[in-house]
């Protein structure tokens, strides 16, 4: 695994934010920044059906995917932005995320921004998730 300087930044005053950290400030010689990634295996369609849990999951292991890919791993991993199709199913699905997230990032917590859309190019998908990385 690469390691790279890395901080969480927490304003002075705030609540440690639960499941991701405000800000990072990492320092690093390449990023890399990781197109969007939907909840399906590569070269499939998201299967019809899928919860958004498991799609969750699938999405952040190809996000993982394409990091190592580039040479990196999860440390590097600074920022993940996630587009929802629901955001009141996203609420609901709590446990089934944080349980995708143990699965796949343990208990690393980029800065993170979660927006919710109308939709997403395949039809089936619920979550679309893209990350930034850096690598020393």
């Amino acid at each position: 695994m690469s390691d790279i300087a890395y901080t969480s930044i927490l304003p002075e005053g705030w609540p440690r934010p639960r499941g991701f950290t405000q800000a990072v400030a990492a320092t690093a010689t390449r990023t890399i920044r990781v197109s969007g990634q939907v909840g399906q295996k590569p070269g499939a369609s998201v299967e019809a059906g899928l919860d958004i849990g498991g799609q969750w999951q699938l999405a952040l292991a190809n996000v993982i995917t394409v990091v190592r890919a580039a040479g990196g791993d999860i440390r590097n991993i600074v920022l993940l932005r996630a587009y929802v199709t629901d955001v009141a199913e996203f609420r609901e699905a709590g446990p089934a995320i944080g349980a995708a997230w143990q699965a796949t990032l343990g208990r690393h917590f980029p800065a993170m921004t979660l927006v919710g859309v109308t939709g997403l190019i395949d039809p089936n998908a619920k979550v679309e998730i893209e990350a930034e990385a850096v690598l020393p």
